[in-house]
Parts: structure tokens; sequence; C-alpha cells
């Protein structure tokens, strides 16, 4: 498998994200960045497959944008390991 990194851009009217694969770390993860704030997440293996396998109800509540993107009073923490 090539380790050429290609990024694609996923986006909608409600957001632009970058998308690629970062080998940089012990396995390939896919690296993902929202391209109006620049904040970057990376997600392994079985943290894809757990989105994967989430009951439809249970992804539309993290997808509701109140509850983290947009409130003034709290700023996303990514944890260190990501």
């Amino acid at each position: 498998m090539s380790t050429q990194n290609r990024d694609a851009v996923v986006h909608s009217e409600f957001a632009q994200v970058r998308v690629s694969i970062d080998h940089q770390g012990l396995s390939p993860r896919l690296r993902l960045e929202d391209l109006k704030t620049g904040q970057v997440r990376y997600l392994d293996a079985l943290e894809l497959e757990t989105i994967v396998w989430l009951r439809d109800e249970h992804l539309a509540s993290l997808l509701d944008p109140s509850s983290d993107r947009w409130r003034e009073d709290t700023t996303a923490e990514v944890p260190p390991w990501s």
C-alpha cells in the first residue's frame, strides 16, 4: 500500500473538512481537519469502526452543533493522544 498522502475535501453548505491518511503514528489513522477553524482530529481503526456501528439515534445526537461546536461558553478539547 502506498504511503503517499492524498488529501480530499468533503464539504456541504454547513461544513468543509479536509480528510487524509496519517502514517506518522504506530498505525495508519484518519486525519480530519475542520477548514473553518483549523481543528484537527485523528481517528484510528477502532474509533472508525465504532462510528460505523453507532445507532442512527446516537449519531444524530452527536451531530447536534449546539452541544459543542457553536457554544461560546466552551472550547473543543482534543485528548492529548489524538
